[in-house]
């Protein structure tokens, strides 16, 4: 049945999931103090050889974070085989990167010449990589690193192969040729390096990894796709285990399906709860979507969202790259899904509902008596990430009515920062004259540094052989509201900045200044605000010697 909401069209189908009246729920009890893993994002595919390049307006509505747009902040790529086709997906990956977004790239096959053919099964023609040419593999991925990052892109991490072992259609990898390759090759690559991405997270295919020391030392992030992987299989024990200081990514997926609309509803709610018990029982730290535009995918083939991207970007808007998965009560309901996040002092909640009915859902954050506004955001049937009016919690409880078959996203202020509105990542390339334009038209005129003694800083690094991340808190230890703030530091010696969020930092490196954006202006007296970004630095991973708060020297904590 094909209904209507407004332009959008939304397919209906029945579903089995009961409900009558309104139902009370468990209290879903929320600790901000008990963080679980790091997000780093949620995002898409794009493959312009395949499947054709995004447009410039589909490169904003993917990775920009405002109304009708995805919030996307992860962008994989292909490792083309051919470095002709190197520059295919480039305007993509800058444009995201522009917009704050994390790129990664994934080759499905080598060069040619590197390959041969093998009898694996029925398969006559199966394709692997030539074992004297492992060296030369190591070297064509690094190529690749090195001619993004020359045209402006810093990835984040590169695989050694797309699902090495559903590989009819390119290349084979067993999970000892793999283990090999790290072991003896993958140290010449220039960026974090990415295994096994198994197509149904297959476990085999990365234990061997995570047992073996050597090849451990030269992988930074296990990556998974989750094609029939069932919730039972969701976690991992014995990457819990050994995987101290890895990272563990879902790096592609659809679901539940190809075959069906993208704005097929309730179906598109599948998504909300198959995001949950990604970032729940797997604790993973993305969530990335094969492709961004797809008749089934986040984004329509005529660039809207579709009702699987509301359901997405219910999640990817607010909970922003930095932010830390907390602990929280999954299924406070049957039929109920909760996952709670935190970046400084905002809490992020997002709860699906597939009952048919509305369900009376109690939040307590514990450890806070927070008491204000909680902006709520919502998808369901007839509307796609719809800012309602603001809800009220009371030292630190709050009672919500969830919606028949919809998705909730809550934004609340647990501190004294200044908005819990969802942190806008903002590229540190913008021009100068931009950034001063949106300090000019968003942000309050600074007017100093609310009396009393200077202003406090934190400034922490989290670093990798060729980048780091860093998280910034500014306290005003006043007796008065500061109203617009910059903050100015100097960089070490080749660190460059390549992304920010819940500030502007211009120029990209050296003697930088971050400017607060519209939302966060106001830092009340006590209070505190938090901001960071991500840099690429030549060896240097020292931290700014000094800070200054409008003009006045910061005590650094």
């Amino acid at each position: 049945m094909l209904t209507t909401m407004g332009a959008v069209p939304v397919l209906t189908v029945a579903a089995s999931v009961l409900g009558a009246t309104e139902a009370e729920a468990a209290t879903a009890n929320i600790n901000p103090s008990a963080p679980k893993q790091t997000i780093r994002g949620f995002g898409g595919m794009a493959h312009a050889l395949w499947i054709g390049d995004l447009t410039a307006a589909q490169r904003t509505t993917a990775f920009g974070n405002g109304d009708g747009q995805l919030g996307f902040s992860v962008l994989r790529i292909p490792v083309n085989e051919n470095q002709s086709d190197w520059s295919r997906d480039l305007a993509t990956a800058k444009r995201a990167v522009e917009l704050g977004a994390t790129v990664f790239a994934s080759p499905w096959n080598p060069p040619a010449s590197m390959t041969e053919t093998f009898t694996r099964g029925s398969q006559t023609n199966a394709k692997r990589l030539k074992a004297s040419s492992y060296a030369a593999y190591a070297q064509h991925l690094n190529d690749f690193n090195t001619y993004m990052r020359n045209n402006g892109v810093n990835l984040y991490g590169i695989s050694v192969q797309n699902e090495p072992d559903y590989a009819t259609d390119w290349t084979w990898w067993t999970s000892a040729e793999i283990v090999k390759f790290l072991k003896e090759n993958a140290g010449v690559i220039g960026t974090r390096v990415i295994a096994p991405e198994s197509f149904q997270y297959v476990k085999s295919m990365s234990d061997p990894i995570l047992n073996d020391a050597a090849a451990l030392a030269n992988v930074d992030i296990i990556g998974a796709h989750l094609y029939g992987t069932s919730y039972s299989n969701f976690p991992y024990p014995l990457f819990k285990q050994k995987g101290a200081g890895k990272e563990l990514w879902m790096t592609e997926v659809y679901y539940p399906n190809s075959s069906d609309s993208g704005d097929l509803w309730p179906q598109a709610l599948d998504v909300g709860e198959h995001i949950h018990h990604a970032m729940v029982d797997a604790e993973f730290q993305t969530y990335v979507w094969w492709t961004i535009r797809r008749s089934y995918g986040p984004m329509r083939e005529d660039g809207q969202i579709s009702k699987r991207g509301a359901i997405m970007a219910q999640f990817a808007r607010f909970v922003r790259p930095g932010y830390t998965r907390i602990d929280a009560t999954a299924n406070p309901a049957t039929n109920v899904f909760v996952s709670a996040y935190r970046g400084g002092n905002t809490v992020v909640i997002v709860a699906v509902n597939k009952n048919t009915s509305a369900v009376t859902q109690q939040f307590t954050l514990a450890g806070t008596s927070a008491s204000g506004p909680v902006q709520y955001w919502l998808t369901d049937g007839t509307r796609n990430v719809a800012q309602q009016s603001a809800l009220t919690m009371s030292n630190g409880s709050l009672s919500v009515s969830l919606p028949a078959r919809s998705a909730v996203t809550l934004v609340a202020n647990v501190g004294t920062t200044s908005s819990p509105s969802p942190s806008v990542p903002i590229s540190a390339s913008a021009s100068a004259s931009a950034s001063a334009s949106a300090s000019a038209s968003l942000s309050p005129t600074p007017s100093g540094t609310g009396g009393g003694s200077g202003p406090r800083v934190t400034y922490t690094m989290s670093t990798w052989n060729n980048g780091f991340t860093a998280a910034i808190t500014i306290t005003n230890t006043g007796t008065a509201a500061i109203n617009g703030w910059t903050l100015a530091f100097t960089l070490p010696s080749g660190q460059t900045v390549t992304s920010a969020w819940n500030a502007t930092i211009s120029p990209s490196s050296g003697a930088v200044s971050a400017t607060n954006v519209g939302y966060n202006g106001t830092i009340p007296a006590g209070g505190s605000v938090d901001l960071g970004f991500q840099a690429t630095h030549t060896g240097n991973t020292g931290k700014p010697s000094a800070f200054t708060l409008n003009g006045i020297p910061c005590t650094v904590a």
